[in-house]
């Protein structure tokens, strides 16, 4: 099943061309994409026959969110065993089949890498606690004896990211980390047997032909030494903004370093993508250096709220922050993890990134429209997540008894509602899943989303899905977007956005009222219906254009 592929450039027909410099890469949540046997839950052989979708969207590459051997207590990121497909999603012909068929379309496919913690049913781990304390197995996770007189207490005062504690004591008195679910326990990467068995798990996915790689929870792998104390409750509200034991530490450099030899090993520009929170864009630089990954997603700009000013200063800083380690910028409005755009964007801001109150869906499919032509006209590379290319909000009515999220089952952790993003996407106007697959939905799709399906929305020229085409379709034509560093802004009145590239201009209207402007060329795009009068033209409230000059 080996296959070393050079995936050719979609507009050169070439490689070489560091493809990923300015890719508009698509998040494919397999579970809530498409049902292709019929069972109410998402696989690949669904995510295979929509692949000419894709394709017709315009994006260079799909990445996918997990879809490893799982119990799935966490979605998939937890993951049993790395080199095998969970019988939910299909088998590894299903996989070889859906990445032979994405390259003949030309597009790439990346995966989703699960390198902080596996699953507690991994060989390893079930291993661990049959033979008890003393196993050699313990010391490729963090098993530790408790405080107290008997041992009673955790071994430090770490929180779970899902809340309560992050350590679980066995039947045999011993503790051991997890920084999310406690079926997820924390492998060590001090222990050369992980680092050596997740180069084999690259290799095995590169074989195979995949594109590269995201990983997940990408600061989080290595620890502080002695595991310190942290000293105080509430440590989520710590979580992006400072430092902490066991995130964003500087051994993790080192494993990246030993993953990019591997990476260019292979021909076809394989990359690799960190998921990593950390207190700055600065510190998020340090993962993307020449010699580390490729690309990292940039959270400050995705938890940035819909004003002038913040936007403003998150892309220079963005920018800057890129340009001494030679990386792209990357841009992402949504994923898997938190609340839709077009529902954050309703809602005043400073609520956070998950949202329990459907807002205004008028206002924040409007923010929504003008806030995609805003990132895909910014320098780098942009993310797509499924569904917002239909302008779909979250679904923030979920009843609780079908809601999957771990963290909505335990207390005192993060807010628990990212099922709401997770809603399978609707394909058609009818059927009992709209077309999602022929057996219902595992969660309930609203009644208003026939409305907003692809066949609904397909050939409507004022439809979001038809913006997102036809923007991305621009993107790749102008030869002043995609990748690069270069932007210069421009004069322009106070809640209003406007900067220059390479023979283009974008203008963006986030002051919540119409504004006169002069024209900067000629118009090419609008997030919504724009007057031009002579060498003037109106720009309504929460829109934004692009023009050629």
């Amino acid at each position: 099943m080996t296959q070393h592929f050079t995936a050719p450039d979609r507009l050169t027909g070439t490689t070489g061309t560091q493809w990923w410099r300015d890719a508009v890469i698509y998040q494919v949540y397999p579970r809530s994409f498409a049902d292709g046997n019929g069972d109410g839950m998402g696989d690949l052989d669904g995510v295979r026959s929509r692949l000419p979708y894709l394709r017709d969207l315009g994006v260079d590459a799909v990445w996918l969110s997990p879809f490893y051997a799982s119990p799935q207590a966490d979605a998939g990121y937890d993951v049993a065993d790395y080199r095998a497909i969970d019988p939910m999603f299909g088998t590894l012909l299903d996989a070889d089949a859906l990445i032979r068929d994405a390259h003949e379309l030309g597009l790439r496919i990346i995966v989703d890498l699960v390198p902080n913690h596996s699953s507690d049913q991994h060989e390893w781990f079930k291993r661990a606690l049959a033979e008890g304390p003393g196993s050699p197995l313990r010391a490729r996770y963090h098993f530790r004896p408790g405080k107290g007189e008997h041992g009673q207490l955790p071994p430090n005062d770490w929180e779970s990211i899902f809340g309560g504690p992050a350590w679980t004591r066995t039947d045999d008195g011993e503790w051991y980390l997890h920084l999310f679910a406690p079926e997820q326990p924390d492998l060590n990467w001090d222990h050369p047997a992980v680092a050596d068995e997740f180069r084999s798990i690259l290799r095995f996915w590169l074989d195979m032909g995949v594109d590269g790689f995201r990983v997940d929870v990408a600061h989080g792998l290595v620890k502080a030494p002695g595991l310190p104390d942290i000293g105080g409750a509430d440590q989520l509200k710590l979580l992006g903004n400072d430092v902490m034991p066991f995130f964003d530490q500087d051994g993790v450099h080192e494993i990246y370093r030993s993953w990019r030899t591997i990476l260019d090993e292979y021909d076809g520009e394989r990359i690799a993508v960190a998921e990593a929170w950390t207190p700055t864009v600065e510190r998020t630089a340090n993962y993307v250096r020449p010699d580390e990954l490729h690309q990292a997603f940039n959270f400050q700009y995705l938890g940035a709220p819909w004003d002038a000013a913040a936007l403003r200063e998150v892309i220079d800083v963005s920018l800057a922050a890129m340009r001494p380690v030679g990386a792209p910028a990357t841009w992402v409005l949504s994923n898997h993890d938190v609340t839709r755009h077009a529902t954050r964007f309703a809602n005043p801001p400073g609520l956070g990134t998950q949202l329990r109150t459907p807002g205004d869906r008028e206002l924040g499919l409007r923010r929504a429209r003008a806030a995609t032509l805003l990132m895909l006209a910014l320098p780098g590379s942009a993310y797509v997540y499924q569904g917002e290319e239909l302008g779909l909000p979250d679904v923030t009515d979920l009843p609780d008894e079908v809601r999957q999220d771990p963290s909505f089952h335990r207390a005192a952790g993060q807010d628990g509602f990212r099922d709401g993003c997770r809603v399978p996407i609707p394909w058609t106007v009818e059927g009992s899943s709209y077309g999602f697959g022929e057996g219902g939905s595992w969660l309930p799709q609203p009644d208003s989303w026939a409305g907003l399906s692809v066949q609904a929305q397909t050939g409507d020229a004022d439809s979001t899905l038809e913006l997102y085409r036809r923007a991305i379709a621009a993107r790749r034509a102008h030869p002043g977007l995609g990748a690069g560093d270069d932007l210069r802004w421009l004069e322009a009145p106070d809640g209003v956005l406007a900067f220059a590239r390479e023979g283009f201009v974008c203008t963006v209207n986030l002051t919540g009222r119409l504004v006169s402007l002069p024209v900067s060329g000629r118009l090419v795009l609008a997030s919504a219906p724009v007057a031009v009068d002579g060498d003037r033209f109106e720009l309504p409230a929460d829109t934004t254009v692009w023009w050629t000059v």
